[in-house]
């Protein structure tokens, strides 16, 4: 998929609200201290890592990274994948 295709899927789930937040995701955003705010906040604003993204074959689809500072300005990125709507896979600090 092309970036601004991936961006603009990723906002439009967004405003739809049609997006899972996996529970490796929510057990990662604790432990990091990270929240929604700062995870949908990034996925609106932030810039795709195409060298990050990779195939899942077992599942048989993409997992795209995208990268960007929270409102604190702590670097992070967030895995997403899409089947009917879109999946927050992870978030991590980065430096």
């Amino acid at each position: 998929m092309k970036t601004d295709a991936l961006l603009q899927k990723i906002k439009g789930h967004i405003q739809k609200g049609t997006y899972i937040i996996s529970a490796h995701a929510l057990e990662r955003q604790n432990q990091r201290s990270l929240d929604l705010n700062d995870v949908l906040y990034v996925l609106k604003t932030g810039a795709r890592e195409e060298n990050k993204d990779l195939f899942d074959t077992k599942r048989q689809l993409w997992k795209y990274a995208i990268k960007g500072e929270t409102t604190e300005r702590v670097m992070i990125r967030i895995i997403v994948s899409f089947e009917e709507e879109m999946i927050i896979i992870t978030a991590m600090r980065i430096r």
